[in-house]
């Protein structure tokens, strides 16, 4: 993967990559979108009176901001609501989710037929071996048959496809992923339909190596090139059902490049595909020949849905050590809450827990810290979390430190266990966690760019039960409300950027991390409650956005190569918008 672009590296100067004014109407496009887009009738009414970053439109958001989190608060939550009685719910468990699913809202399969110009896809297939798989047989007899595929042509690329679909379905599949080959992929994907044709299967414009250890994020219809399969042993026996699967793990080993194609294509699998009792056991098994390969010790399950492998690691031995730094000024209250739960809960035996105090007065905050047995490192002066946050990590002599915020209360126990032995990896930086609110809505499951970093919440702005959104997976960036780093890797960093004193600082971390060998992983198997802006409120400066915007160019040249290329989250709202 490529680091992210920034555009304020040289001289580390303030110079703006986009003038005010190019600031401005960034946000007011994006403000108008989404009230057009995804707000009510009475949203776009108030959106044109208030304007964008008015004085009126201040005071409005200042008075109206709490009455719409209180009726958000009200509504039940879609799944899931036992979260709030502290257990967390892992892969045992298969989902269900309605075939009539419409997903994204506005996706219908008429829609999408009008992205594929096959007019202008002036190309010839000639230098194409297609290979028809039938499901419904041994899977031994399409790895015999496309094995001797790769063996007998002259091609240069070969093209596995449904023997259940059509001639036109396949024609046209072909033509669209060959025009877009070019001389150095290795493989060309697209989307596919899958078995709800109301919600397709959406992939990303990246092949990431932790996510591709959960699912085939591949899949069909896909072109892939004869010289490099043949170069590291075609398709493996032992992969089953699995062995498209077991093919792209190898090609991410072996540094193949892959490009998405951002079309829904047909020619994809069939239904049989993805049922649980064909992919299950042999999706899990090439998982676990991964692994093996990588010498990864870890076991592997059935994930919550079909085709999904829910894979865990060992914990590291000895045991590393990890702080877990917690800022805070006064409410004493959450923070007795947060350490009550890390002390009753918390099986991991090597951690401890420093406490950040940025000019607490209360006489029960004083006193409490006064006796504390953790650590308390003073951090006097105006509120700024980065610098707070940075201040408890340069006290800290851990091999990892976690930052969680004083109004969480933990609800998995091994929680430690399951976060290092992801941050232990080499090729992981940063390693985030899944967030419910207090009233048992699904808060945070990853941070998105699309096109601006918002949280995803199966809860509301996702409602969409998939591989994707139940995998452990690599991301564009995790909430620091519980996020864990090798201090090692924070100290290279810089850590967070002073700059960005309130918001956005871990978001920049994040970006700052990934290289082309390192990756920001979010987990599901970690639960904590978040009482949402219980501490701090609701600051959320426009300077420190604009900043972050100027530095990644937001809204503009950035692309989350870690989500759908085809979707666009405006607000609440999850639309399919192919660009």
């Amino acid at each position: 993967m490529p680091a992210f672009h920034r555009f304020d590296l040289e001289g580390e100067s303030d110079q703006p990559v986009v003038t005010d004014l190019e600031m401005k109407r960034r946000w007011a496009a994006f403000h108008g979108d989404m009230r057009q887009m995804s707000g009510k009738w009475w949203q776009r009414i108030l959106g044109e009176l208030l304007g964008e970053d008015t004085r009126r439109y201040r005071i409005a958001r200042r008075f109206g901001r709490p009455i719409l989190q209180f009726f958000r608060r009200m509504r039940p939550s879609r799944q899931d609501s036992e979260l709030i009685k502290a257990r967390a719910q892992f892969a045992t468990a298969p989902l269900k989710t309605a075939e009539s699913n419409i997903f994204p809202y506005n996706y219908s399969p008429k829609t999408s037929i009008r992205f594929i110009n096959l007019a202008s896809f002036e190309v010839s297939t000639d230098d194409v071996t297609t290979v028809e798989v039938d499901e419904r047989w041994p899977a031994s007899v399409a790895i015999e048959a496309v094995n001797a595929a790769l063996k007998a042509t002259s091609a240069t690329w070969l093209f596995v496809c449904d023997v259940t679909r059509s001639d036109v379905e396949r024609a046209t599949s072909l033509l669209a992923l060959f025009n877009h080959v070019t001389d150095e992929a290795d493989v060309v994907f697209a989307d596919e339909t899958g078995p709800n044709v109301f919600a397709p299967i959406f992939k990303f414009p990246s092949v990431p190596p932790h996510t591709l250890l959960s699912y085939n994020v591949v899949g069909r219809p896909a072109l892939l090139r004869v010289a490099t399969i043949r170069r590291i042993g075609g398709f493996v026996r032992d992969a089953g059902w699995a062995f498209e699967h077991d093919l792209y793990l190898r090609l991410n080993e072996a540094s193949a490049v892959f490009r998405h194609v951002n079309l829904v294509l047909p020619a994809g699998r069939p239904d049989l595909a993805f049922e649980r009792d064909h992919i299950d056991a042999d999706t899990c098994r090439v998982t676990e020949m991964a692994l093996a390969r990588r010498d990864w010790r870890g076991s592997v399950e059935p994930g919550r849905i079909s085709g999904l492998a829910h894979w865990t690691l060992e914990t590291p031995t000895p045991q590393p050590s990890i702080d877990v730094i917690i800022p805070t000024r006064d409410r004493i209250d959450l923070v007795l809450n947060c350490i009550e739960a890390l002390e009753n809960k918390t099986t991991y035996q090597n951690w401890d827990i420093i406490l950040l105090d940025n000019d607490s007065i209360e006489p029960e905050s004083l006193e409490y810290f006064a006796q504390s047995k953790y650590r308390v490192v003073p951090c006097p002066g105006p509120f700024n979390y980065a610098k707070i946050v940075n201040r408890g990590v340069n006290h800290s002599k851990a091999d990892f430190v976690v930052t969680l915020n004083n109004d969480t209360i933990l609800i998995t126990p091994d929680w430690l266990e399951r976060m290092v032995s992801l941050a232990a990896l080499e090729d992981v930086a940063i390693v985030g966690a899944c967030l419910v609110d207090q009233y048992g809505h699904r808060e945070h499951e990853s941070i998105v760019v699309s096109p601006y970093p918002q949280h995803l919440r199966t809860d509301s702005n996702y409602p969409h039960l998939d591989q994707f959104s139940r995998s452990t997976r690599d991301v564009a960036a995790v909430t620091g409300a519980v996020q864990m780093a090798r201090r090692e890797t924070w100290a290279s960093l810089g850590g967070m950027d002073e700059r960005l004193a309130v918001t956005m600082n871990d978001i920049d971390l994040c970006f700052r991390a990934q290289s082309d060998s390192s990756f920001v992983v979010y987990t599901p198997d970690v639960q904590l409650i978040h009482h949402v802006s219980s501490s701090r409120g609701t600051l959320d400066p426009l300077e420190d956005r604009n900043r972050f915007i100027r530095r990644w160019d937001i809204f503009g040249t950035f692309k989350d190569p870690f989500f759908p290329e085809a979707l666009l989250l405006l607000g609440e709202a999850m639309f399919y918008l192919p660009r």
